[in-house]
This record gives C-alpha cells, sequence and structure tokens, in this order.
C-alpha cells in the first residue's frame, strides 16, 4: 500500500511538472469516455441503458475527436477552447439524432475558464454556454424538450462553472493566505533586527553615561592624589579613598549593564533595579567629592514612571560629568527637577567659562551656534573646537554626551535643548512626558535646541 501511494504521489508530481502531458492525458481519457458513451442508448427512460445499442456516426466521431484534441491547449487558450468546443458541441446538437457526447469536452473547457478567471466571466460564459446548448438540444433534438437528457446538458454545463469558480476562489485563498505567511515572516524579522538594533543602542547609550561619569571622577580624584601625595599624603589616602569609590560603582553599574545580555533565568543575572531619582543624592555626592559644588532642587522624585526617572537621572549625570571636565576650575551647578503638569522638567545650571586652553568655536563636525558658547560644553567665542564645538577631552570628546541625552529623552516623546546661558555657563534642559511612550520614532524637531548637534 505504501508503495502504490508513493507511485501516485510521484506521478502526481511528474503531471504538475508537465501540465501539457496532464491535458493530453485528459483529452484521451475524455475522447474515450465520449466514444464508449455514444455506443450507449438511455432508452425510453424506464430501464436501463443498452450498451451497444447503437453506433456512432463517422461525422460523430470526428467532431468527438476535434474537441478532444482541443483539450490538449486548454490551459494556453481556455477561453478559445471552450468556443471551439461549444460550437462543435451545438452543431452535434442540430446535424445528427441522436447527438454523441460531444458536450463532455465542453463541460471540461467551461470549468477550465471559470477556474481561471474572474467570478464576472464565469458568470457570463457559463450562463451563454448552459443557455445556447440547452437551447440547441431542445431545439433541435428528437426527444421533448423537457426531457432529462436535455436538462442533463444545463445541469452539467452549471456544474462545470461551479466547480471551476470555486477552485479558482480555493486557489485565491490559498495563494492570500501563503502570501500573508510570507509578509509575516518578512515583518517579524525586520522587527527582530530594529528591535535588536534598539537595544544595542539603548546598551551603548548606558554603557557610555555610565563610564564617561565614573572614568571623569576617577581621573579627577587620581589628579588630585598626584599632586598631594608627598605634601599632604591624608588628602592623598582620602582621594584614593574616592577613587575606589567609584571605581566599584561604575564596575557594579557595568556589571547591571552587561547582565542584560544574559539569558532569561540566569542566576547570575542582575536583579537591582535601574538607578533613578532615588539615589541622586549619592551622585551628586560623588561630585562634590570631586571638587564640584551643587546645588539640588527636586520635587516628586519618587513618583515618576520607570522610563522617566532613568532618563532623567542619566541626563543629570551627563550634564553634571560634562560641567566636571569642561566648566573650568571654580565652576557651580544647579540641579533642578519639577513637575509641571503633566510632563517633569530637569535642568542643570553651571556658570564655568570652560577648561583652560580650550576657545571652542566651529567643531569640525557640526555647525556654529551653542558650540561658541562658554560653560561646560564651550570656553568662550571663537577658535576651533573638538567635535561639534564642544571643549573635548574626556569620554565625551568623541561627542555621544548630547546625541545620548537627546535620543533618551526623544525615545519617552519628550523636548532637550542646550546650549550656552547668558552672561557665561550652561544649561540643559529636559522636558520628559509623565506617561512614558517608548518605542514611539522620533518625530522632527522634538528633540529642538540651540543648533547644537551631536
Amino acid at each position: 500500500m505504501t508503495t502504490l501511494s508513493s507511485g501516485f504521489a510521484r506521478a502526481r508530481r511528474w503531471l504538475r511538472d508537465h501540465p501539457l502531458a496532464f491535458d493530453a492525458t485528459l483529452a484521451f481519457c475524455t475522447l474515450v469516455a465520449m466514444i464508449c458513451s455514444s455506443f450507449t442508448d438511455p432508452g425510453d427512460g424506464h430501464g436501463p441503458p443498452a450498451f451497444g445499442a447503437r453506433t456512432p456516426e463517422l461525422f460523430s466521431v470526428l467532431l468527438m475527436t476535434l474537441t478532444a484534441a482541443a483539450l490538449v491547449l486548454r490551459r494556453r487558450r481556455p477561453m478559445q477552447v471552450l468556443a471551439v468546443t461549444a460550437a462543435l458541441a451545438a452543431v452535434e446538437y442540430v446535424l445528427m439524432d441522436p447527438p454523441a457526447p460531444v458536450v463532455m469536452s465542453t463541460v471540461i473547457a467551461l470549468y477550465t475558464v471559470a477556474s481561471r478567471t474572474d467570478r464576472p466571466t464565469t458568470w457570463r460564459v457559463g450562463l451563454l454556454t448552459m443557455g445556447g446548448l440547452t437551447a440547441a438540444a431542445m431545439v433541435f433534438g428528437s426527444t421533448p424538450w423537457y426531457s432529462q437528457e436535455n436538462f442533463g446538458v444545463f445541469a452539467w454545463t452549471g456544474l462545470a462553472s461551479a466547480a471551476g469558480d470555486a477552485v479558482r476562489s480555493r486557489r485565491a485563498f490559498v495563494d492570500a493566505i501563503r502570501e500573508r505567511a510570507e509578509r509575516a515572516e518578512r515583518t517579524r524579522e525586520e522587527e527582530a533586527r530594529r528591535r535588536v538594533a534598539e537595544e544595542r543602542l539603548r546598551i551603548a547609550r548606558d554603557l557610555h553615561d555610565v563610564v564617561a561619569h565614573h572614568i571623569a571622577l576617577v581621573n579627577v580624584q587620581a589628579g588630585v592624589a598626584a599632586h598631594v601625595m608627598d605634601k599632604r599624603p591624608d588628602q592623598a589616602k582620602e582621594a584614593l579613598a574616592h577613587v575606589r569609590d567609584a571605581s566599584r560603582s561604575a564596575l557594579n553599574e557595568l556589571r547591571m549593564t552587561v547582565g542584560l545580555l544574559r539569558q532569561q533565568g540566569d542566576p547570575e543575572a542582575p536583579t537591582e533595579p535601574a538607578p533613578g531619582l532615588a539615589v541622586l543624592g549619592e551622585l551628586v555626592t560623588t561630585f562634590r567629592n570631586a571638587g564640584l559644588p551643587v546645588e539640588v532642587a527636586c520635587a516628586d522624585r519618587d513618583r515618576l514612571p520607570a522610563a522617566v526617572d532613568l532618563a532623567a537621572y542619566r541626563v543629570i549625570q551627563e550634564a553634571l560629568t560634562n560641567v566636571r571636565k569642561h566648566a573650568g576650575a571654580g565652576a557651580r551647578a544647579e540641579v533642578s527637577v519639577v513637575r509641571v503638569g503633566a510632563t517633569a522638567e530637569v535642568t542643570v545650571l553651571d556658570n564655568g567659562r570652560g577648561s583652560a586652553g580650550r576657545r571652542p568655536g566651529t567643531g569640525p563636525a557640526g555647525g556654529t551656534g551653542p558650540a561658541g558658547g562658554t560653560g561646560a560644553y564651550g570656553g568662550g567665542p571663537g577658535g576651533p573646537g573638538d567635535g561639534d564645538g564642544q571643549a573635548g577631552g574626556g569620554l565625551d570628546s568623541g561627542g555621544h554626551g548630547l546625541v545620548g541625552m537627546r535620543e533618551r529623552v526623544t525615545a519617552l516623546g519628550g523636548a532637550l535643548t542646550a546650549g550656552p546661558r547668558y552672561g557665561g555657563g550652561f544649561r540643559v534642559h529636559a522636558i520628559l512626558p509623565v506617561e512614558a511612550r517608548t518605542g514611539e520614532p522620533d518625530r522632527p524637531g522634538t528633540a529642538g535646541g540651540t543648533g547644537l548637534r551631536r
């Protein structure tokens, strides 16, 4: 049984790959069926048909052969084949009595047309064929018009039209399902690639914020320790303690960030919450220990959504890091976080004049504007600067600081502005919606600033 079924399967595949051979086989089988039926006399309808009671005329055999031969081209010329077979079947009904079953070829041709055209065409062609052949059989036949042979013509042609239309509808349905599945597969792959890119960008942003902040503090404290090592060993010891604390904090945050890449359920994956405004005091303390006076005014720090809370914390961290690196000696910073309606506004101000020896103006990677300002990101008008006009140095010289802040804010549907203050200093201002809209595409102008392009 298995061998027989596999043989049928191979035969079907071969016929499907060779449609002309299939149509030739079908035409031959149809011719055999028509010739065999032409030897059958249906009788008066009260008894079984009698085989061999009549012999078909030579003209009828010729018509049957022509209609069967036309079926070989039914896939390439369906309408023409239908027209030929229907015309020959009508000629048979008009000239021969009793007629031979030439209409069998017309039924197959009508099925082919219905399965390969649209429904309106099927209705028009089918009704025309059904009506024409039925009328020819009723008018020119020797049997009464209401005989079952005449209504059989109507029934078989109508069944061919319905069967062909059903096959066409099913093929269209299957093709639509297959196309939808392929499109869903492509969409799923594109969505996966987009999510991977977003996750890489987010991890890179977190790594930059963590490393830039802590390494800047380590650099400052190490410089202090080296400066006072000989004369004031107690201060050097205190600076080295700050270096140790900052490096430990950096390692912990790096471990948390890299832990996001672990498999779900990994026991070594970190479970600590992401930093937020609840630990803003610890962040400010690290900057104060590094010699940067910071004043904080923060309200409702525990009431923000997690995504907004993290974004506010990272904006403050990056802004204070840039103040410490670029604002110069004697700079002071002010941090404020307030709720205004449905938004949270984060502001970081400084009164710095820029690092000594740095006069940023028109940076090589960006236009003019805030690049020529003063404060954390600039040191006075004129002169070339390091990357988009920001006074370079440290990890932010590559120009990722403001980019990271702007991406974080715009990803939540907020806006960020950064630029020099009138009279000196620099200002970073972020407006974050309380209801975070993560995953929403950036909109033009959302991160509008003062011309600073990072």
